[in-house]
């Protein structure tokens, strides 16, 4: 029997609310084996981040080597990369890879609103990165910074999901959670199909949020492990996700924004 494989790059949250803690906590609970090449060490709790220290690149560059020349991986979901310097270490040691199930997040902002990425990142993270990706998995104030431009209603997104695909090279889903809407809508546009799918699901009014945006990547790049396409593993990631939130609006941790629930299949 073998295991479907996901390598997580991507920063780690002492809180365990985020980073590569949410990822590999999402990957496990839909059914995949999570492995990791940590970008960056965080100094953070519920309350929000209050500092960072970059891994340097070479060490990230032999992580992912470690990890691809003796494990393999069937999906990559890409996190916080904080660097101009450490997006072209990434890109480098995938480089060599027949990666095709690669999910980038361009983790920009924290939830409380503490910026991750310097100004030269965010030109080289355009550059360079997005059209390794299958698709790209960006909340609105990161498609406000990629784009240079204000959203402000959700009949926007489609039109911004498409100017976001790099001249339709990949596939987006445009997340509408930081909209003040009852009904929130998603908005895929599939570079592949050249379509627009909207996936709608009612505001869950609740602090407990921390790590929603690593947690919805991670479950998109586990189910394209599995060889789903992209219509259905956006939809399961996004029922996933909802269920999370859903649970763990139940709960209290820390004095800030808690976290979702990654578990709930498996106990409450």
């Amino acid at each position: 029997m073998n295991y479907k494989r996901v390598l997580t790059i991507a920063g780690s949250d002492s809180g365990g609310g985020a980073g590569i803690q949410a990822d590999i906590k999402t990957m496990s609970a839909c059914g995949c084996y999570g492995m990791s090449a940590i970008t960056a060490v965080t100094v953070q709790n519920t309350l929000g981040v209050e500092s960072f220290m970059p891994i340097p690149p070479d060490i990230i560059e032999q992580q992912i080597d470690a990890v691809m020349i003796d494990i393999g991986a069937d999906a990559v979901k890409i996190g916080m990369l904080s660097s101009s310097e450490v997006m072209l270490a990434v890109k480098k040691a995938l480089k060599p890879y027949d990666l095709t199930n690669i999910v980038l997040d361009p983790v920009m902002v924290s939830t409380s609103g503490h910026k991750l990425m310097n100004d030269e990142a965010i030109d080289t993270l355009k550059n360079e990165l997005l059209n390794m990706a299958r698709i790209i998995t960006p909340n609105i104030p990161e498609a406000e910074i990629l784009l240079g431009e204000k959203i402000t209603h959700q009949d926007q997104l489609p039109e911004f999901a498409m100017k976001l695909s790099n001249n339709r090279n990949v596939s987006v889903l445009l997340k509408a959670g930081h909209l003040d809407d009852k009904i929130l809508i998603d908005v895929l546009y599939n570079a592949e199909t050249d379509s627009i799918t909207k996936l709608g699901s009612k505001r869950i009014y609740t602090k407990n949020t921390h790590g929603t945006g690593c947690t919805f990547s991670s479950a998109l790049a586990s189910f394209l492990a599995y060889g789903l396409d992209l219509e259905s593993a956006v939809g399961k990631a996004k029922a996933y996700v909802y269920s999370a939130i859903e649970t763990g609006a139940k709960y209290t941790l820390g004095k800030g924004h808690g976290p979702v629930h990654h578990f709930y299949s498996w106990w409450e």
